[in-house]
């Protein structure tokens, strides 16, 4: 296993923007920015024993200044949607910066998506780390945050959280990346996906959670049964249409407070096949539905139905919905987790 570190780039004011490699003896490889705490290849191998890039992403800082859509970037402080983008804690309303409609999306304007972390080497994983100040975007409460990947020999990408607040605050943070098994051009219609989720928190036609948590059973959401991602993807039932795809969280059926696995995703040509595991209550499935005015890595333009996410955490909106899984952090606590991508080819 092998650390390397090499310059992605600089930021206007001057300041690096540092890539970190992790390789393992297989030659599956992991690298990652400080930018972001970024998530910016995955090269793994398919059938032929070729390596493939699964994580969609860029090649220069200056178009991940401009990554609205969050492409592999650590978000927070809370991730996914906040309605109103207000809530109230402890008797106080705070109020948000509201950057997607009237909803606060992936903890606001400049997110942690946005900021330089520390970054340190330790054996074969890399620590990210960063101080968000009480007010930042609105949240109450100096939050200390810790991101570790750490990559394995057996082709495994670990991402561990670790938080703490001075004072009462909220958190939800994950990491976004688009996973594409078969590499940087393809389509995923036909990649399949497997869920362990029986029900499914309801969203209304801003993709904001209505509170109901519903039975997938009957729904195109029903992923219990591994099924091709693009069968059920144009349905006009449950926002489907509205949100141009998937963008559904998906209430997991494991158990609290163990790390076990929650989805498998294949790909039938290449075998490219990713093992999902995570001790978080939620999965937001998302695919969006056009990236062809995006050019990603290598110059390559990509196109419609370019990937999938399955960004593990708590339930979008939880503030608002007191029966969803608190996502309060109380001052003094550490809230960790654990969320592994685990590599293998399907013979």
């Amino acid at each position: 296993m092998s650390v390397t570190v090499s310059e992605f780039g600089h930021l206007p004011s001057g300041e690096a923007v540092l890539r970190y490699t992790i390789t393992n003896q297989r030659g599956v490889s992991a690298s990652l920015l400080n930018y972001g705490a970024t998530w910016q290849t995955m090269f793994v191998p398919n059938r032929k024993g070729e390596l493939v890039d699964v994580v969609l992403g860029y090649d220069t800082v200056e178009e991940y200044q401009k990554n609205f859509m969050y492409l592999g970037c650590t978000v927070g402080r809370v991730a996914n949607r906040i309605r109103n983008a207000r809530f109230t804690l402890g008797g106080v309303e705070y109020k948000l910066n509201a950057n997607m409609g009237d909803s606060c999306l992936h903890g606001g304007n400049i997110g942690f998506d946005k900021k330089i972390w520390q970054a340190q080497i330790d054996g074969d994983s890399v620590l990210f780390s960063l101080t968000s100040p009480d007010g930042d975007e609105g949240f109450p409460g100096t939050l200390s945050a810790v991101v570790i990947y750490t990559l394995d020999e057996e082709n495994a990408l670990s991402i561990q959280y670790m938080l703490n607040s001075d004072q009462e605050t909220i958190q939800n943070m994950t990491n976004h990346a688009y996973f594409n098994l078969a590499g940087q051009q393809a389509t995923v219609l036909e990649q399949t996906l497997w869920i362990d989720a029986d029900t499914f928190t309801r969203i209304d036609e801003t993709t904001v959670p209505t509170g109901e948590i519903a039975p997938v059973l009957g729904t195109p959401l029903d992923f219990t049964i591994a099924k091709p991602i693009g069968r059920d993807i144009d349905a006009r039932v449950e926002h489907i249409d509205t949100a141009g795809g998937f963008d559904h969280n998906f209430v997991l059926n494991h158990k609290k407070g163990g790390v076990e696995q929650i989805a498998t995703a294949i790909d039938p040509v290449g075998g490219v096949t990713m093992d999902v595991f995570t001790d978080q209550p939620g999965v937001q499935l998302f695919t969006p539905s056009d990236f062809s005015y995006m050019t990603g890595k290598g110059g390559v333009k990509y196109g419609p139905r370019p990937a999938f996410c399955l960004e593990t955490q708590h339930f979008a909106d939880a503030m608002n919905h007191p029966h969803f899984p608190s996502i309060v952090l109380r001052a003094g606590e550490v809230f960790s987790s654990e969320t592994i991508y685990r590599f293998r080819v399907e013979k």
